[in-house]
């Protein structure tokens, strides 16, 4: 019997060795628990900045009477002076472009296409507007605009190959009473000037203007179409909705 215990604590012994040592041998092999990365900094998201409406929301327009002079950079000596005449009248209605103490950057009506000026600022009475025209002489649309929002789009003849609707920034330099049938409720004569006229039917100038059809609806039809030598023709209907916009309003023509 004493035998007997002795081999069975002999054979306990044994095991608690084997499952101590089995324990030992699981830890040793097991592997440690994988760090967990660091989180990853945040980068704030901010919104891309709105892209800028293709017309300017509000124009400053400067009047002006008579020939006024203008200089190539504020307090700067004349370099030439605004027309006068019978294309011109005696009172402008000029977009300022710039400003500068005491002075006025301004778009000219004249030759060539994109000129500004320098005038004092004593010179201008001042008003706001905020409407503003885009041509599109490729899609062959016009567009009216009112606080930088498009709030008509309508069908137009622009310009063809040989005679194009010529492409910048630009104003409306008069509004007018039509010519004659066809021409429409007014005509919106632009300082856009021909690039390729120089005198339209012995004028003296060849301006860009929007006027009514002269018998081209039904090319003009819904889509538009490259139909003059450089004017924009519309429906009179669609011509009549631009009747707010003022002299001296921006144009923007884009191809």
């Amino acid at each position: 019997m004493t035998r007997y215990r002795i081999r069975l604590g002999v054979i306990a012994g044994v095991l608690a060795v084997l499952v101590v040592t089995g324990v030992v041998v699981l830890r040793a092999g097991s592997k440690p628990a994988p760090e967990l990365p660091a989180a990853a900094a945040v980068v704030p998201f901010t919104m891309p900045a709105p892209a800028p409406p293709p017309v300017p929301a509000e124009t400053t327009i400067a009047q002006v009477t008579g020939p006024v002079p203008y200089s190539g950079s504020p307090d700067g000596l004349p370099v030439g002076t605004i027309p006068v005449g019978s294309w011109w009248g005696q009172t402008k209605y000029l977009p300022v472009v710039a400003e500068a103490p005491g002075w006025l950057q301004v778009r000219l009506p004249q030759r060539p296409n994109g000129l500004t000026g320098w005038i004092p600022a004593a010179s201008a009475q001042l008003t706001t507007t905020k409407y503003g025209i885009l041509i599109d002489v490729t899609g062959h649309r016009v567009r009216l605009y009112y606080e930088g929002q498009s709030v008509l789009d309508v069908p137009a003849g622009t310009g063809t190959a040989d005679d194009p609707t010529p492409l910048g920034q630009f104003y409306v330099m008069d509004v007018a009473p039509p010519e004659g049938p066809g021409w429409g409720p007014f005509i919106l004569d632009t300082n856009a000037h021909s690039e390729t006229i120089t005198s339209w039917e012995g004028s003296g100038d060849a301006f860009t203007a929007i006027h009514g059809p002269l018998g081209a609806d039904v090319a003009i039809g819904t889509t538009g179409g490259a139909i003059s030598h450089g004017c924009v023709r519309l429906h009179d209907a669609d011509l009549a909705q631009f009747s707010p916009v003022p002299a001296g309003a921006p144009v923007v023509i884009v191809a």
